[in-house]
């Protein structure tokens, strides 16, 4: 009797994909390419159905009812979609994607970090995609060119960095933006903030308030900077600057403008400064930079101190009193030799209402401070807490848990706020603790 090796048979999901790729392959032999052109949509999809679903017909290997669909949708995001992606981007419950090499795909949902099973087929399908995403947007990654920002169709933010800057694979972070933004009513209903806070937000914005949103990352400014962006009137003329862009407004009256990076040659690059500087000679009523972070930040607080009022912008910053140390610091990398003392002045004259976004442990994101900016005393800038959140310690699921307080001040620009027609009621500001979150 004759011993050896067994023979290894593959298996069922190895001759899964073997059919898939066979499939695929036959798929761009047989589409008719000028035909491909003109359709669109719907129309491009279902004729791309038909054909995938023809060639599973004429594939000798058994598949049962399940598995054929399954080629066919698969397939289909691989020509039209952004391939194994396409089934977490289907799930709205999905806040981030972090892709670390093509075999290890973690996402976070409801605060909480986990693996997915999802993965690509090796390092060179997930480069593919990556390459799919960025020229949608006019953007090139290679390796002149190994790190990039850019934006799904949707809005999400991402962000690549290809070997030999990234050793283990291609890494990409995408930070989801759905079709449907959340609106005020879900921030209240997370506790993200309280209905006085709200109050004061929405009089601060129609009283057109110069308004800086500090947080980590993660934490939601943009998010909050969309949301508040609602109370801003129909006829205000908005522009809007960006890396990517991601910010969903829903005004009428708005001027989208996007930083482009440098070509292949190391020319045409147009950063945050040029942006801001071009958009002051577009007659903005309102500029709101999705985030400062580099020498753009000088521009911004001149144009917040020189008639375009209720203007907005994000920072990163942990603190109100970081976030002010941190706007000082990217004043300087404007490239201008200006003393401490008149960027703070800038700084106090411009800024009116600082909003701190943290997101606590275990996932719970909170506003937890609105400061206002009084002015300058000396050499140092007086701020002071309207609203804050204390945080009182873990619960048994792990996430943070405390309290809303107000503390008992009242802001100095209330007679501004009454001009522009805004009343808040006095009890707005007594000292209490107002919600348990």
């Amino acid at each position: 009797m004759r011993t050896g090796t067994p023979i290894s048979r593959p298996s069922r999901q190895q001759q899964f994909e073997e059919v898939k790729s066979r499939i695929h392959s036959k798929l761009v032999d047989k589409l008719d390419l000028t035909r491909v052109g003109e359709l669109k949509g719907d129309t491009l999809k279902r004729e791309i159905r038909l054909v995938v679903e023809h060639l599973c017909d004429a594939e000798d290997t058994l598949l049962n009812r399940e598995e054929r669909e399954r080629i066919v949708e698969e397939v289909i995001d691989e020509v039209l979609g952004l391939g194994p992606l396409e089934l977490i981007l289907k799930d709205p419950t999905v806040s981030d994607i972090l892709i670390n090499g093509p075999k290890s795909i973690y996402i976070e949902r409801a605060g909480q970090m986990e693996k997915s099973e999802v993965e690509f087929r090796d390092g060179k399908h997930l480069l593919q995609i990556i390459d799919r995403i960025v020229s949608k947007v006019g953007r090139r990654i290679d390796e002149t060119s190994p790190m990039v920002d850019a934006r799904l169709e949707d809005g999400s933010r991402v962000n690549a960095i290809i070997p030999p800057l990234a050793l283990d694979g291609a890494a990409v972070s995408i930070r989801r933006f759905g079709s449907n933004p959340l609106r005020l009513e879900d921030l209240l209903n997370f506790k993200a903030f309280t209905p006085e806070m709200v109050m004061l937000l929405e009089g601060c914005i129609k009283a057109r308030c110069n308004i800086i949103i500090a947080g980590g990352t993660g934490s939601g400014k943009t998010t909050l900077l969309n949301t508040l962006s609602s109370f801003i009137g129909q006829e205000d003329r908005i522009v809007t600057i960006e890396d990517a862009a991601e910010l969903q407004l829903q005004q009428d009256h708005i001027v989208r403008l996007e930083t482009r990076p440098a070509n292949i040659e190391g020319n045409g690059a147009i950063t945050a400064t040029d942006l801001v500087k071009n958009a002051l000679r577009m007659r903005p009523e309102r500029i709101i930079i999705g985030e400062c972070r580099g020498g753009e930040t000088l521009d911004m607080l001149q144009a917040m101190n020189t008639g375009h009022d209720g203007s907005m912008t994000t920072i990163h910053a942990n603190t109100p009193r970081d976030a002010v140390a941190r706007l000082e610091t990217l004043v300087m990398m404007s490239g201008f030799e200006l003393p401490v003392k008149a960027i703070r002045q800038q700084v106090a004259g411009a800024v009116d209402i600082l909003i701190q976004a943290n997101r606590l442990q275990g996932g719970p994101r909170r506003i937890t401070a609105i400061t206002e900016i009084v002015g300058m005393e000396q050499d140092t800038i007086v701020m002071q807490d309207i609203y804050k959140y204390t945080q009182k310690g873990i619960d048994d699921e792990g996430k943070a848990f405390g309290h809303f307080e107000c503390t008992g001040v009242r802001p100095s620009f209330m007679n501004r706020l009454e001009a522009a027609g805004v009343r808040l009621p006095a009890s707005a500001f007594r000292e209490r603790v107002m919600m348990q979150a």
